[in-house]
């Protein structure tokens, strides 16, 4: 099939973008942790202008939706966002919401609407999904034990929720009709499909389904798998392996490689061009339409970057640096999109297949991963780091264990559920991570595997190795709790003490009662 060639690259949002959306061929939407979302215009056949920015969420905003309605010819917005809302915006007068939507107590991590625009679904953190026709709640689907990460609404009316507690569920007017099994990690996202719907999962796998069951399962990422989107026949997924994968009747058509780590969004465009949303805050659509490619100076930047992007040695899990190919490798031929490593004295270099120009283009230069030797165990398994974390003066450190070929977010969210802290700090501390780990950024891999063609296919990586103490990742040094003007606030949930002398408590409790 023909290759993906860049087609413009949007640049706007201070930081990573969360949640995109394409209405027709001419106007993106994006959101992002920076807490704006963005309207983008096409002016061009390879040209985007950010028209306006979208202020009114406090918070991260990690989803958005573009709803079809008849009195407003451009659409409505949805975002959602951590505050816990979602907005609405008109997209032809964004200066404020026109609707603001209460009722999650979590990060709106997910957001859906159905073909006539009349019914939205939203997917959080507290668990549960919530289905809303003309801005009121009408139902609140509550059998999910973790977070609700994708949701969508099927034709015939019917709800599908995905979540990290690894089911897909499908709802009809508020009830569970029927759970899906198969994944074996987080369910990330979902896509209408013309025969059911797709999911993204965490456990490196793309699903094609209908209402009754699996229909086949997709290999090819090699890490996370955040996002899918699907239109025209063709499935787009995108997650930590720095990639967006295009899929035709079940087969991988294209990888797409873009020079930043993770692929958290992605959208199909009417025209059929592809985009995706990246941790480096950019927007880039790309195209196999000549006419849509981008100019050769920006392509050629776009290459130079994926050029030097740095690749972990340990994200390639156990390929023995000693058995890859030299520099001669490159003079025979490869197939559509494959990648290889090649070894040129001490330098470890990918190179990517381009059908179209007959040659192989670099994606990435290989770099040590962290230059651990000694090890650091934690509840009986070895870890790379062992992070110590003040949260409370006077009190012992918590535990953060980590692995670096481990998404930083995942061991941010261990560590917060396991300590019962507010899944508020999450980007706080997967930021953390990264920043004290020697910034080792690929998604686990299993030994002896391709990292980017998946010659074998992605599992879940059980490895570990090595540690380190750092700072903690709420002030870099040490917590202080902020002065709050009221002496004393009560606190609104129980307070568990893990730290405390339990005996000690129990007599003086006794004391205080006779």
């Amino acid at each position: 099939s023909m290759a993906y060639k860049l087609s413009a690259e949007l640049e706007g949002h201070t930081s990573d973008v969360r949640g995109l959306a394409s209405f027709g061929s001419d106007m993106l939407v994006s959101v992002s942790r920076d807490n704006t979302g963005r309207i983008w215009k096409r002016t061009g056949p390879h040209a985007f202008s950010e028209e306006s920015v979208l202020v009114g969420h406090d918070k991260y905003v990690s989803s958005v939706v573009v709803i079809p309605d008849d009195a407003y010819p451009q659409g409505l917005i949805a975002t959602g966002s951590m505050d816990t809302t979602v907005c609405v915006w008109d997209a032809a007068n964004p200066g404020a919401p026109v609707q603001r939507l209460r009722g999650h107590s979590g990060n709106v991590c997910a957001l859906a609407v159905s073909r006539d625009g009349r019914t939205l679904v939203s997917g959080s953190w507290d668990k549960t999904a919530k289905v809303w026709v003309n801005g009121e709640c009408v139902h609140t689907l509550r059998e999910h034990e973790h977070a609700v990460w994708g949701v969508l609404v099927l034709d015939d009316g019917s709800v599908v929720t995905g979540s990290a507690d690894k089911l897909i569920r499908i709802w009809r007017d508020g009830q569970l009709v029927h759970t899906l099994t198969g994944h074996t990690d987080c369910v990330r996202a979902l896509a209408a499909t013309s025969g059911g719907f797709a999911s993204a999962s965490n456990d490196g796998s793309v699903r094609e389904w209908t209402v009754d069951g699996l229909v086949r399962e997709l290999h090819g990422h090699t890490s996370l798998v955040y996002a899918v989107a699907a239109a025209n026949g063709v499935l787009v997924s995108g997650g930590e392996d720095r990639s967006m994968r295009v899929w035709r009747d079940g087969t991988l058509q294209n990888t797409v490689l873009v020079p930043s780590m993770s692929v958290w969004a992605v959208a199909v465009l009417s025209n059929g061009d592809i985009a995706c949303g990246t941790n480096d805050g950019r927007i880039r659509v790309f195209t196999q339409d000549d006419a849509r490619v981008a100019d050769a100076s920006t392509q050629k930047q776009f290459e130079e970057k994926n050029a030097v992007f740095a690749l972990s040695a340990k994200a390639m899990g156990d390929v023995s640096l000693g058995n890859l190919p030299g520099p001669e490798r490159l003079k025979q031929r490869g197939d559509c999109d494959q990648v290889v490593m090649i070894k040129d004295g001490s330098q470890v270099t990918a190179h990517q297949w381009n059908v179209e120009r007959n040659e192989w283009i670099q994606v990435g230069h290989v770099v040590d991963a962290a230059a651990q030797t000694q090890k650091q165990v934690f509840d009986g398994r070895e870890y790379d780091y062992v992070f110590d974390v003040d949260i409370q003066e006077g009190a012992p450190a918590l535990k953060l264990p980590y692995n670096a070929t481990e998404n930083p977010y995942s061991a941010a969210q261990r560590f917060l559920e396991r300590n019962e802290l507010s899944l508020e700090y999450l980007d706080t501390v997967a930021d953390f991570i990264t920043k004290n780990s020697d910034g080792v950024q690929l998604g686990a891999q299993q030994p002896h595997i391709d990292p980017f063609t998946g010659g074998s296919r992605y599992v879940p990586s059980q490895s570990q190795a090595g540690g380190s103490v750092a700072a903690d990742p709420f002030t870099g040094n040490r917590y202080v709790p902020a002065q709050t003007t009221a002496a004393y606030s009560p606190p609104s949930e129980y307070i568990i003490n893990r730290q405390g002398n339990s005996s000690a408590i129990v007599k003086k409790l006794a004391e205080f009662n006779t």
